[in-house]
């Protein structure tokens, strides 16, 4: 018998592993628990928090395109989801209040920036393609390891200017002349939805970068985007998502459930399949 309900809310969500990573850890754990794919309109947002306030909900994560659109309805916000205003984890405390959380600053520290231990990131130019909500928890996990030269570049300069608002120390650089300049940028970060599966791609053809740049896709599907392919070819070091997708999982679930889930071979080994 199914006990507690779960979710993601957002747009084309037909992409998502959330379910299969959810559901894989309420069967080990044992936990009465179902996860599915909750595709919304943003009108929508309002009745999927009261649904959470009744109880018919026990938690949900955020993707693409809600994770600020929805701190309005929430009572409060907390931890690293204060500092970035970006939110992708929501549960419901002892007090009947519905709480929002970020859990991707956790997942781009396990499974990216802290890996970067032979680098300098004070000395290191960054480049961040994007300005949505994931931005918000690149540029300040960044930041908490000492990154201090930061662009962000975005196709609409709005919203690039939102995140520059937040994290005022960052360089905005105009979409259109992203390749000016590349051969001075020691690490790339896509935070945009281009390269996802069934989705748009990068006009830019990123030529004249590093030998030694670092390019990290915040996507997991496809498991190789055309962009890390193509830095693949030249020698680059890169990375995927699929680590952060699987960390920022482990650590929803965790405080969902107060169960810290293991992150077993079985499990990657699993997901890697299913992407391919």
């Amino acid at each position: 018998m199914i006990e507690k309900n779960y979710g993601i809310i957002g747009r084309s969500l037909s992409h998502s592993l959330s379910p299969f990573l959810h559901n894989y850890w309420f069967t080990k754990y044992r936990v009465k628990a179902k996860y599915s794919l909750i595709e919304i309109e943003p009108n929508e947002i309002g009745s999927i928090i009261l649904r959470i306030k009744k109880k018919e909900l026990q938690g949900i994560n955020v993707t693409v395109p809600y994770k600020q659109a929805v701190i309005p309805y929430l009572d409060s916000i907390i931890n690293e989801a204060k500092s970035t205003q970006s939110v992708n984890t929501i549960s419901l405390n002892e007090e009947g209040k519905v709480i929002g959380d970020n859990t991707d600053v956790y997942g781009l520290e396990q499974s990216f920036v802290n890996k970067l231990v032979t680098q300098n990131l004070k000395q290191k130019k960054i480049l961040v393609l994007g300005a949505g909500g994931v931005t918000f928890s690149v540029v300040y996990a960044l930041k908490n390891k000492g990154a201090n030269q930061i662009i962000v570049s975005n196709r609409t300069l709005e919203k690039a200017e939102n995140v520059k608002r937040m994290f005022p120390f960052i360089e905005l650089l105009d979409w259109k002349n992203i390749e000016d300049g590349l051969e001075k940028i020691d690490i790339i970060i896509n935070a945009t939805s281009l390269g996802l599966k069934g989705g748009e791609d990068f006009k830019q053809e990123f030529k004249n970068t590093k030998t030694n740049l670092i390019y990290y896709d915040v996507i997991y599907n496809p498991i190789e985007t055309k962009l890390i392919k193509k830095f693949k070819k030249k020698g680059i070091q890169t990375f995927n998502g699929l680590e952060m997708f699987i960390y920022q999982a482990q650590k929803s679930f965790f405080l969902w459930n107060k169960i810290m889930p293991e992150l077993d071979e079985k499990l990657k080994e699993s997901m890697v399949l299913k992407l391919k």
